[in-house]
């Protein structure tokens, strides 16, 4: 019992240590940490832009195939176990930790910056508005929550169904055995693990808070400032540790209730009072595109000409998402014993990509409505400020106030769920995989995300939120490879 406290104290702290050491450096010396993190990005991005790709395509087919197969039935708990949590709540908790900020700050200012700066089209045309609209698809369907359902899975399996802690190094388990796990080698995957997930939700946290201080600033004339957006961070960071050390039974569960239900009305609200007829065709056809064009667009790379937009688009997607596996993946993990292996990757999957999907439908063809109202110069005035883009586009339909408003809210919440998840996730990485870590544990780490957050925004904006991301989720990689190797093994043994 002594070495597994002191594989938890070690992980805790040596974590711990390099996350403040990293906030330290972009509070302290920003340029210099900001340019560190430029190169980083450049050279991943340029070097390895077709690890993601290939990758991210791989955990599509093999979570695919597993779900139609022979294993698909296998419960992730005893065989005689029940699902802790029902499919609407399960729905909402995961949804709301995978991307809810995403969602709501890439809505609009995505599928418009595609129309009015488009790969092989003319800007502002039909063609323009199909490729906005298929590579929006394709950035927040399938790929980011197979990602996630890869972790999630593996976790899920080992900790519900064979007993082992809930640490992202107890997948390897089959692989390299229980003493190595033990040992420095599971040290190491679990503190990539953490430095992962505070990096990852590092970056979403970022974006929050530049997008709420955008529409205080739409509603209230708040001014759009680094101070405001230290205080908007300060604020809700005493909500989500407040939620996240309540326990998941208690204030997660509720704000994904409540998040369920503000995104539902959102969402209704932009299609009927937006272009709805519009809206159906785009999705209707943004929809086939997609699916006709999955495997090329999902391995699309250029061999002699320039990368800066996959770079700049798909390929820092791909990086934020596998940032977020450690997080989301023992997030919904902890949230899913009881369930069959198939009913979890279909649910994982395919209802949050729907969901995404029909947003990115809504609110993207909101947004290249506008080009005969105010031109491809009004739009690129959005474009060149995501944070304030969707204000930019409600300010133009009826109930722009409200919609605002609800989407602040919205914001707010997304923030709580995304970040107390994480708090949540990161007390059981530190703790031995415990499924109720202690309360302080999440307060330190909810401390520590904050300050890497504001970190990143004094270093550089929406620039360093993104190198972060990319730096962080590229060790990462091999990580779920080989889980996806060992949770093979283990299905043959069952």
């Amino acid at each position: 019992m002594n070495k597994l406290n002191q594989k938890d104290n070690s992980v805790f702290y040596i974590s711990l240590s390099i996350s403040i050491v990293i906030v330290l450096w972009g509070i302290i010396a920003k340029e210099n940490f900001s340019n560190f993190a430029t190169f980083i990005f450049d050279f991943l991005t340029t070097n390895f832009g077709w690890t993601y790709l290939l990758s991210m395509l791989a955990f599509v087919v093999f979570a695919l195939l597993l779900a139609f197969s022979k294993y698909g039935s296998i419960k992730l708990g005893p065989d005689d176990s029940k699902p802790e949590y029902s499919t609407t709540s399960w729905f909402g908790m995961l949804f709301g930790a995978g991307m809810g900020i995403g969602l709501v700050f890439w809505g609009v200012a995505e599928p418009i910056s595609h129309f009015v700066n488009p790969v092989g089209a003319e800007p502002g045309t039909m063609e323009a508005a199909n490729f906005a609209m298929r590579t929006s698809f394709m950035h927040w369907g399938f790929h980011p929550w197979a990602n996630y359902s890869i972790i999630g899975l593996a976790l899920a399996y080992f900790q519900f169904r064979k007993n082992k802690p809930g640490l992202i190094s107890s997948i390897f388990i089959p692989l390299i055995g229980e003493k190595r796990v033990n040992g420095p080698i599971g040290k190491f995957i679990d503190i990539l693990a953490v430095f992962a997930t505070v990096s990852g939700v590092a970056t979403s946290l970022g974006l929050g808070t530049l997008q709420i201080n955008s529409g205080l600033n739409y509603l209230f004339n708040i001014p759009e400032t680094k101070i405001v957006q230290i205080g908007i961070i300060f604020i809700i960071t005493i909500l989500y540790i407040w939620t996240a050390i309540s326990g998941i039974g208690k204030g997660i569960k509720i704000l994904g209730d409540i998040n369920l239900i503000l995104a539902f009305s959102l969402l209704v609200l932009t299609i009927v009072l937006g272009p709805t007829l519009k809206i159906i065709n785009a999705l209707t056809n943004g929809l086939g595109q997609y699916i006709n064009g999955f495997v090329s667009a999902s391995l699309h790379i250029e061999a002699f000409g320039d990368n800066s937009w996959l770079k700049g688009w798909t390929v820092f997607y791909w990086a934020w998402w596998i940032a977020w596996a450690p997080f989301v993946g023992t997030f919904i993990a902890r949230i899913s014993k009881g369930r069959t292996i198939r009913e979890f990757i279909m649910g994982v999957i395919f209802a949050p990509a729907v969901v995404s999907i029909v947003w990115f439908a809504a609110f993207g063809s909101m947004g290249i409505n506008l080009i005969d109202k105010i031109g491809i110069e009004g739009l690129q005035l959005a474009v060149n400020s995501p944070s304030t883009a969707l204000f930019q586009v409600f300010n133009q339909y009826p109930l722009s106030k409200i919609l605002s408003l609800i989407t602040v809210v919205l914001l707010g919440t997304f923030f709580i769920t995304s970040a107390n998840s994480a708090t949540f996730v990161l007390g059981m990485f530190s703790s031995q995989g415990n499924l109720n870590p202690p309360a302080k544990k999440q307060f330190i780490w909810g401390v520590v995300q904050s300050l890497f957050a504001t970190s990143l925004l004094l270093a550089g904006g929406l620039q360093a939120l993104q190198t972060a991301s990319v730096a962080a989720a590229f060790p990462f990689i091999f990580v779920m490879l080989l889980a996806m190797v060992s949770l093979m093994k283990a299905f043959k043994e069952e």
